[in-house]
């Protein structure tokens, strides 16, 4: 993967020069999208603030998050961190809103949303995104304008699988990297998959296998493979209207 490494320096620093921005902000979640987003953006020696973000955090998350930031602060330069807790702000909204799990959730997303445009405001800085593609264009697993809400996406076109191989080439924390994936969006700490139904691995074979399956190929599943194929086509279709523009209305 060292050439996509390269490629997304690049891209990030040409994207830097020609858009006039000052640098660039990642919200570090403690897993390891966030952590090679950061990473990557570090790596191209260009002002990077990385946020952490708790929100009732479980503390073993939260210690991930400071365990990567540390690691960023120690080996570049140009690493400026800041730590901005966001319980009081989030418990206030709880009580203010009346509102379902799921909402509640997803506002804990659109409040670290907000409060990384207001830093990126502060110093002419972009919003990068963390999301992967089998989040982003596969099931659309992210909160519209929460963590779905960024100026650029530098991984939004790699599996998961090919973030990881990224990630042990940049030598992420293992710690991160054998985590299990979670969203940090729920108290009672469920992880992407037990959300998703599959693993990241059946999903991408999803997506591979969605759109070019045959009839006769189709017969020749294992159940496991068939009920893969039917949640990713479940989460996919109700989560479109993440993944395409928004509906306009055109007059005549």
């Amino acid at each position: 993967m060292k050439n996509t490494t390269t490629d997304i320096i690049d891209w990030l620093k040409e994207y830097k020069k020609e858009s006039g921005v000052g640098g660039f902000v990642v919200g570090v979640s403690g897993g390891i999208d966030s952590a090679v987003v950061s990473t990557l953006c570090c790596l191209t020696e260009l002002p990077t603030l990385v946020v952490t973000m708790p929100i009732n955090q479980d503390p073993t998350l939260h210690n991930r998050s400071i365990l990567h930031v540390d690691w960023l602060i120690k080996n570049y330069n140009n690493t400026i961190n800041k730590n901005i807790d966001l319980t009081d702000v989030y418990n206030k909204f709880e009580s203010s809103v009346s509102s379902s799990n799921l909402g509640y959730a997803n506002s804990k997303a659109r409040i670290r949303m907000t409060t990384l445009y207001a830093l990126a405001a502060e110093k002419n800085y972009i919003v990068v995104g963390t999301g992967n593609k089998v989040e982003d264009f596969g099931v659309g697993f992210f909160t519209k304008y929460g963590d779905g809400g960024v100026d650029i996406s530098p991984i939004a076109d790699l599996l998961k699988s090919e973030v990881y191989k990224i990630a042990k080439d940049l030598n992420i924390h293992p710690e991160i990297i054998n985590a299990q994936p979670t969203d940090g969006l729920w108290e009672d700490g469920r992880g992407d998959e037990d959300q998703l139904g599959a693993t990241y691995d059946e999903l991408e074979w999803a997506m591979k296998t969605s759109d070019t399956i045959s009839k006769q190929e189709t017969n020749k599943l294992t159940n496991r493979e068939q009920e893969i194929l039917d949640i990713y086509r479940f989460h996919r279709k109700k989560n479109m209207h993440k993944m395409v523009n928004i509906p306009v209305f055109k007059t005549k």
